[in-house]
């Protein structure tokens, strides 16, 4: 029998949060929609299922598309890939977002430590574990268990040498269980400041100007995969024209 880890945040409100990345949802009890119920399709009290104290629903009042677990499609990256227009989250071809799963555990990387394709290439060898096209690897930082703006702050980062190099392999789905793809933005922007090199910010992600790729950010539980022999799904909301999409991140082991 499979055992299936669910490797995506709960989609709640958490006061903890940066205001920008608090969702807010409306719960609509039974008891509101009866009332509309009896409203709207004018069905007498009489008529009513007996046992029926009307549908639950709900609806979710500030999320953007980045908010939570969630996959970014090549256009958040540019509108430009590889000299076509870039693929929206709807466009992405559904065979790219189901395969075999390779955990990289970068979690010994310090706060602000950049990871590198030598680190890649280091741990997979230790591991003797050899990459094939197609695969979904997932990064390791620990990050996860980050709470309100530590999440903004702290955390390691994939380098532009380490996203190309797996892009090299093959790789066209990616992830991360911190809040985002890079080293923090705000370090990134001192950085670049400090450094006079227009470079450095957002470094990672724009690779995907010359090579389409899309990965994750923010999952979670990673520490509970072994180095490899699972299988990811990784299916996003299908929004029209959407940058990225909330998704429900799994890793199915036999």
């Amino acid at each position: 029998m499979a055992v299936i880890i669910d490797l995506s945040k709960t989609i709640e409100y958490k006061k903890e949060d940066p205001w920008f990345m608090r969702i807010k949802i409306k719960h609509i009890p039974h008891s509101k929609s009866l009332r509309l119920i009896r409203l709207i399709f004018k069905l007498p009290k009489k008529l009513m299922p007996s046992r029926f104290q009307g549908w639950a629903d709900d609806k979710i009042k500030n999320m953007g598309v980045h908010s939570s677990t969630h996959i970014d499609a090549p256009w958040h990256y540019s509108p430009i890939v590889e000299g076509k227009k870039a693929k929206t989250i709807d466009e992405i071809p559904l065979k790219w977002l189901y395969g075999d799963g390779i955990l990289i555990d970068m979690s010994h990387k310090k706060d602000l430590e950049v990871i590198t394709a030598e680190d890649i290439k280091n741990n997979l060898a230790k591991n003797n574990i050899t990459l094939s096209p197609g695969n979904i690897v997932l990064i390791r930082t620990g990050r996860d268990l980050l709470t309100g703006h530590d999440v903004l702050k702290r955390g390691t980062g994939m380098s532009k040498e380490a996203t190309l190099w797996l892009i090299q392999q093959g790789i066209k789905v990616m992830g991360i269980d911190q809040w985002g793809w890079d080293l923090p933005l705000k370090y990134l922007a001192e950085e670049a400041i400090r450094n006079n090199n227009k470079e450095l910010f957002w470094e990672g992600h724009l690779v995907g100007l010359d090579h389409e790729y899309l990965h994750m950010e923010q999952l979670t539980n990673l520490c509970h995969l072994p180095l490899s022999g699972f299988k990811v799904a990784a299916f996003p909301l299908k929004i029209k024209g959407g940058s990225a999409a909330p998704a429900r991140v799994v890793a199915i082991l036999e």
